[in-house]
């Protein structure tokens, strides 16, 4: 179970902004799966608890789940940020196109977005995309187009390289 650093705040809002904030802060810094799994316990608590309603709190569960290591941490960062973006937060659309994608990868398919750079035989890249989905799809998700996204892979790529 995720510990609450202020046992005392018993806002489960407040938490999940913290937890969302924590989550952000952790991708800048060497992997913690063990912190990334208690938040997501965590969250799943909530969940089940019924505490997550607005939008608010349901955009900062959706981003927590989104780092999760599981398919069925992507799903449900998937439907959380559905659920956000219904209720009016328009930061969820991203989110839904990156946990679609991230689920999408779990399980060996290809992304619709191309939101996640990955790594493949030693590469960066965005490994295989749908052809179906248009830039213009992607706009309405608040998502760069696919050739800003190739871009970022590569300059990735170029990055680690000259850090070798």
């Amino acid at each position: 179970m995720y510990e609450n650093p202020f046992p005392e705040d018993d806002d489960p809002g407040e938490e999940l902004a913290r937890m969302a904030q924590e989550t952000i802060e952790s991708q800048s810094a060497a992997p913690d799966a063990i912190n990334a799994r208690r938040r997501c316990e965590r969250v799943l608590e909530l969940y089940e608890q019924g505490h997550i309603q607005n939008a608010r709190d349901t955009f900062h569960a959706s981003l927590v789940m989104l780092y999760g290591d599981r398919p069925t941490n992507y799903e449900l960062a998937h439907t959380l940020a559905t659920r956000a973006a219904e209720l009016g937060e328009q930061r969820a659309w991203t989110l839904q196109a990156m946990a679609l994608d991230r689920w999408l990868l779990s399980v060996g398919r290809p992304q619709r977005f191309g939101t996640q750079i990955i790594k493949q035989a030693g590469r960066w890249s965005l490994g295989e995309i749908d052809d179906n989905v248009s830039d213009s799809e992607r706009a309405m998700y608040g998502v760069p187009p696919l050739f800003v996204q190739q871009q970022r892979a590569q300059q990735l790529q170029r990055q680690e390289e000259q850090e070798e």
